[in-house]
């Protein structure tokens, strides 16, 4: 288990500024929904000094992605936008007393968001299609311009590394020779020289892909799963929202929320909750996702 601290777990267990800002002026997209960790950060910059008078993010995915969106927005209220596209991935991660290695990509996602609201408040085109470099990670979409601006950025080192900060390599691996090449490249620039080291098995690779546990049949594991749910159920109703088990297909559990939480912003943190407390209390990676019954298979089938 990751040692989170206690700034961490304050904001994910109290988000500031979630939600779409209202009367927005710029807005900014990383990642999907889909298929993984997804952030949509919205601001509201005064034209005339294009200080950011209010942020607010919408973000799905685990509990160190939400609480780098809450302080990433704390972070730039009241900053011009210059100065705002200063802010690292580091500082949001210092903000926080640190992040687990694994999960600093998480920060580097916030920085991103950021980049590309200010590129839509400028009325720029803020690209993250790969057209740029050659795509190195087909598991995550990750190009090689990424990897290099990361590497420099953060003065990376080794292979594990650049897992922990991009997620790039953390699934199957055969890009870790690509991965080594860049490394190799911009260490040269700086006058160093790259030094391989065998990368080692964090959390998040030993259940990339997740095996049902031995012993269980389907049906013992939804119950088991439909159990959590209920854990969770009285809380969401008494804000008069619902949720309901829709599907299990392999590692992934399609969820639908109901009621009041039905298109609610705060809907992606909730399914984040159900998602951690799932993976805690079955002891396996699940994938918790939104999904209609009629197109929950073929959700599964597009990631």
């Amino acid at each position: 288990m990751w040692d989170y601290s206690e700034k961490v777990k304050e904001h994910f267990f109290n988000p500031k500024n979630a939600g779409a800002v209202e009367g927005s002026n710029a807005a900014g997209e990383i990642g999907s929904i889909s298929c993984g960790d997804a952030l949509r950060l919205t601001l509201k910059v005064d034209p005339e000094s294009e200080v950011i008078l209010d942020a607010g993010f919408q973000t799905f995915g685990c509990g160190s992605a939400i609480a780098s969106s809450s302080a990433l927005t704390e972070i730039i209220k009241g900053m011009s936008i210059d100065q705002a596209l200063k802010v690292s991935n580091q500082d949001i991660a210092d903000y926080l007393d640190g992040l687990p290695p694994e999960k600093m990509h998480c920060s580097v996602m916030g920085r991103e968001a950021l980049q590309a609201a200010v590129a839509d408040y400028r009325g720029e085109v803020w690209r993250d299609d790969h057209e740029e470099g050659a795509l190195i990670c087909k598991c995550f979409a990750i190009d090689a311009v990424m990897i290099e601006d990361t590497v420099r950025a953060n003065g990376l080192r080794t292979v594990e590394e650049v897992v922990n900060y991009t997620k790039a390599g953390g699934s199957c691996g055969t890009c870790h020779e690509g991965i080594e090449e860049i490394l190799i490249t911009v260490l040269a620039e700086q006058g160093e020289v790259f030094e391989a080291a065998p990368i080692q098995p964090t959390a998040k690779q030993t259940v990339v892909i997740p095996q049902k546990p031995q012993g269980k049949t389907n049906l013992q594991r939804i119950r088991e799963i439909e159990k959590v749910i209920e854990m969770v159920r009285p809380q969401i109703q008494a804000d008069h929202g619902d949720v309901e088990l829709v599907d299990v297909v392999e590692n992934t559990v399609f969820i639908n929320m109901t009621g009041a939480c039905s298109g609610c912003q705060m809907a992606s943190m909730t399914l984040s909750g159900i998602q951690q407390l799932l993976i805690q209390e079955l002891g396996e990676f699940l994938k918790v996702v939104p999904a209609s019954k009629a197109g929950a298979l073929a959700q599964v089938e597009e990631c």
